[in-house]
């Protein structure tokens, strides 16, 4: 399939380019020594406003190595970033009055560098919307294989 080799090396260049621009606006916004990955978990442990157990984190972002998430997270919180509470034998992670002003920030950032350019594009909410449902079933395709292969 042609295509699908097309596919992936579009889905490459847009990963390392969404990393890329992750790490730039976060540097733009306050923070630049955060890598892609702790973004996100920021911005994963800020959503809802609602505190966060470190396997729902690893869960929602689909990280299978436990010790990049441990790193990550202690990275946040000695910058912090996050706060740690512990709940029974659970840590629960939630974003501390600087990193939710950080993820402000971002935001800031964000809506005048990507988001009003992109509002100009011929782009619409729909097709954002399909190529989100098309990203997601790309997803479940290529872990499925994954799963497959680990039984090789």
């Amino acid at each position: 399939m042609p295509a699908l080799s097309e596919v992936e090396f579009g889905l490459n260049l847009a990963v390392n380019a969404y990393h890329r621009w992750m790490a730039r606006c976060m540097a733009a916004a306050g923070a630049p020594s955060l890598s892609a990955l702790e973004i996100l978990i920021l911005h994963t442990v800020r959503h809802r406003d609602r505190p966060k157990r470190f396997a729902d984190i690893m869960l929602v972002l689909d990280i299978e190595e436990t010790h990049l998430a441990t790193y990550a997270v202690n990275k946040l919180l000695k910058l912090n970033l996050v706060e740690i509470h512990k709940s029974g034998k659970e840590k629960l992670v939630q974003a501390s009055a600087s990193g939710i002003a950080l993820c402000a920030s971002y935001a800031e950032v964000r809506a005048q560098l990507l988001v009003a350019p992109f509002a100009t594009s011929n782009a619409n909410e729909e097709q954002l919307s399909s190529l989100a449902a098309l990203l997601r079933s790309l997803s479940g395709h290529y872990g499925q294989a994954a799963r497959a292969a680990a039984t090789l």
